[in-house]
């Protein structure tokens, strides 16, 4: 496959980059990408991603925009009130290159659906903002031997996660064994826009280094970024035991 005039011009300042280059644009106009959750992890994920030439998306959310959205999910405005998150962001991600190819998934995800919805895609970014539904994603991404990106943020933290299942390693439940019996959702606890913003750029991020060669020190890491300190940890995720996934 060759890059078309429209887009070597296009991405000219990505490919100008010697780690990533023609041969790297290349794969990612090849990559296809599966966003659950299109919210204020989710936005930043699919605009910075479609802009780096990813052409192939699914946007997975059941949600409706509503107006306490507007500060953090940086993809809608006050005309996408009411209307179904997933569609508002194919329509928002179309407008930046024509070629994007956009399929939407609008209802809320469950054992009797994921298993389908994952099925054809690279790379599964979790934007989701319960710990049911991410571990739900977590096992059946193992189960598919997926490439799986997790965001999570609350009041002034985020933590971003990486796995590739396609060989050993760790997943979320080494982390975490147990779902919190309390999960409030990030927008009751109170969150910061530039949190979700930074967790989804940071993802992308991430992810079209994958996607080039360059590869990611996120793998089997959590990154924990605290935006009231400004203090960053990263952790390695080592397999546990007692993790009932088996690894």
């Amino acid at each position: 496959m060759k890059l078309t005039i429209d887009q070597i011009e296009r991405f000219k300042g990505q490919i100008n980059l010697k780690k990533i280059n023609i041969q790297g644009q290349i794969k990612l106009s090849n990559t296809k990408v599966l966003i659950i959750g299109a919210g204020g992890i989710g936005s930043p994920v699919a605009l910075f991603l479609a802009r780096s030439g990813i052409k192939y998306f699914e946007i997975a959310d059941f949600d409706k925009v509503s107006k306490s959205n507007l500060h953090r999910q940086v993809l809608f405005d006050e005309k996408d009130i009411n209307k179904n998150k997933a569609l508002v962001t194919k329509k928002k991600i179309s407008l930046i290159d024509k070629k994007i190819k956009v399929k939407t998934f609008q209802t809320k995800i469950n054992k009797a659906n994921i298993k389908k919805l994952i099925k054809d895609y690279d790379y599964v970014i979790d934007g989701t903002d319960n710990f049911s539904t991410k571990t739900l994603i977590n096992d059946e991404c193992l189960k598919q031997k997926k490439k799986l990106f997790i965001g999570s943020v609350s009041q002034f933290d985020c933590h971003i996660f990486y796995f590739n299942f396609a060989s050993k390693g760790s997943c979320l439940k080494c982390f975490m064994p147990q779902i919190p019996k309390i999960t409030p959702r990030c927008q009751d606890e109170g969150i910061l826009g530039t949190v979700t913003g930074t967790a989804g750029s940071l993802i992308a991020n991430e992810l079209i280094k994958e996607v080039t060669g360059i590869n990611s020190d996120l793998l089997n890491h959590v990154l924990i970024i605290n935006f009231e300190k400004l203090n960053f940890r990263k952790v390695k995720i080592n397999s546990s035991a007692k993790c009932k996934n088996h690894h």
